[in-house]
């Protein structure tokens, strides 16, 4: 199962981008829903422009399911107990791979559409208001949550919590989704960062957005670490070690040093740092702290999903050329997507 731990880049890789799609979507709509329409104004078509990236989480969609044997380590078992007539743990019900695959698809495509189509009326309803009244974007901001959660709950199942049969968490989606827009929230305020400093925006953003997304990230850094403890507190106290085991094996076999560095980045320093008012003021140390934030969600995503099967040998990511190769790929067609994108935005918010 070592291969599973290089596999497990490409799992993480696709979780990440795929969730900052969703969160470039999910913000705009959070914005308008809690009020802040000045904010969102000024900011919003910035973060819809992280949207660009539904194409690529697709293709890494296709390649992961293509190969469900490498992604899912059970569906190997479970096929191999179904030629000999027995009957596969995991090919029944809910974990039925066609199923899966599916509902993972037609998911993506429903969220991807609306994603896309909510950026889309955004525009157009600050564009020309009069053919296109606010009642139409409104309607896709409601929807937008319900289908966030819905679906993000739905990759964190198929992704990550099953992966070890038997194994489950009543707030692992949550507690999955939750991170990843944490994550998004770390690389969206470096975005605007190096966006505020090329000079190269038509109209500059509010320099105090730079204080409202620290203390948005605080924020998230503390609900994101009361998320993690529950599952191990409600495991732990009542004393369930089947569930257990999974904790145990991650630690044993050599990410206790990985866990503890992702917990530092996404925890402790947005903590320590955003206690302190000066720090909440100075773009540069909250573009850092963005940094650490969308680093140690990818360090995390790879933990529950490299962890989730038994090995002799753990795996620290970016080790082999496989690592490496995938995450430049993946990163380098997310640079040029969302390059588009802004260029594209630029253009019209220029014309316009």
């Amino acid at each position: 199962m070592d291969d599973f731990g290089s596999w497990s880049v490409l799992t993480t890789n696709f979780l990440v981008i795929l969730y900052i799609a969703m969160s470039g979507a999910m913000f705009p709509a959070i914005l308008h829903l809690c009020g802040a329409k000045r904010w969102r104004a000024q900011i919003g078509f910035l973060s819809g422009t992280c949207t660009a990236l539904f194409p690529v989480a697709g293709v890494l969609l296709a390649v992961l399911l293509l190969n469900g044997e490498m992604t899912f380590p059970w569906l190997k078992d479970a096929r191999a107990a179904g030629a000999h007539g027995a009957e596969g743990a995991h090919l029944s019900g809910w974990y039925n791979y066609t199923f899966l695959v599916a509902r993972e698809v037609i998911g993506f495509i429903i969220v991807a559409g609306l994603s896309i189509g909510l950026i889309r009326r955004q525009y157009l309803t600050e564009a020309d208001p009069e053919n296109n009244p606010i009642s139409r974007f409104n309607a896709l901001v409601i929807l937008m949550p319900f289908a966030y959660i819905i679906y993000g709950t739905m990759v964190a199942w198929d992704f990550e919590m099953t992966l070890q049969p038997g194994w489950h968490s009543a707030s692992y989606g949550a507690y999955q989704f939750q991170s990843a827009f944490h994550g998004f929230l770390g690389f969206f305020v470096m975005l605007l960062y190096f966006l505020d400093r090329s000079n190269k925006l038509t109209r500059h953003f509010d320099p105090q957005v730079f204080n409202h997304m620290a203390q948005f990230i605080l924020a998230m850094s503390i609900l994101w670490v009361y998320l993690y403890f529950t599952q191990y507190l409600v495991m732990w106290y009542g004393r369930l070690p089947t569930d257990m085991e999974r904790y145990w094996r991650m630690i044993d076999e050599g990410y206790m040093f990985i866990g503890m560095v992702f917990l530092a980045l996404k925890f402790v320093i947005p903590f320590v740092t955003f206690l302190f008012k000066g720090n909440r003021n100075n773009p540069a140390i909250i573009m850092l702290v963005g940094f650490c934030v969308i680093l140690g969600t990818w360090i995390e995503r790879f933990v529950w999903i490299s962890g989730s099967v038994s090995s002799d040998q753990y795996h620290i990511p970016l080790t082999t050329a496989f690592d490496i190769a995938v995450t430049v790929v993946a990163m380098g067609l997310s640079w040029l997507a969302i390059g588009w994108a802004l260029m594209n935005w630029w253009l019209v918010r220029h014309q316009s």
